[in-house]
């Protein structure tokens, strides 16, 4: 008997709408979702480990790679390169692993362009713009210049709001969580 293909699962939101918390209880929820490895030029920091946080790499391999066509999705940050792996995936759904994605909307429109429907693209979205705002406000960690910056990118990302497979609505963490649960459960669970 063939194996089944595995999953890929996407979260896309906007900066301050607590993609991480929920992404987090995902993979204590769902162990069998594996995290996507991606590449990256930075240094490895402390308590992280090659091939499991990222697969740490020169510049230049990193752009040797990038001008081949290897990653479906990549982007500079501050500096540094950061890629997802077209191989690594396809290796991975192949095996019958189910992955989980945490990209900003081009990346995950470049999944998609890739993968296609396999893609499942989740966007969680806050209830509005002033919400969001207090969130950033809140956090305190950011500048006011930064926190500006984030809005405008994210009144730019929620215009593509119903452009993905599912939306979440985070007026509420664990309304969210469960909203969120479910739909990753209908995924998993569709062959």
């Amino acid at each position: 008997m063939e194996k089944a293909r595995g999953k890929i699962i996407i979260v896309v939101a906007p900066s301050g709408t607590g993609k991480s918390t929920l992404i987090k209880r995902l993979k204590k929820d769902f162990e069998q979702l594996q995290w996507s490895v991606s590449y990256t030029t930075r240094s490895i920091r402390e308590n992280e480990v090659d091939g499991k946080h990222y697969f740490f790499i020169s510049k230049e391999d990193f752009l040797k790679r990038r001008d081949l066509g290897e990653f479906i999705e990549w982007a500079e940050v501050h500096g540094n390169f950061y890629g997802t792996s077209k191989d690594f995936v396809s290796t991975k759904i192949d095996n019958g692993s189910s992955l989980l994605f945490d990209l900003d909307v081009q990346g995950t429109d470049n999944m998609k362009e890739v993968f296609g429907d396999e893609a499942k693209g989740v966007f969680i979205s806050p209830p509005s713009i002033e919400s969001l705002e207090a969130r950033l406000l809140a956090r305190g960690t950011d500048s006011q210049d930064v926190i500006n910056l984030r809005l405008e990118n994210a009144k730019k990302e929620l215009l593509r709001k119903n452009d993905y497979d599912f939306l979440v609505v985070n007026d509420d963490l664990e309304k969210a969580y469960q909203d969120l649960s479910k739909v990753v459960d209908s995924i998993l669970s569709d062959s």
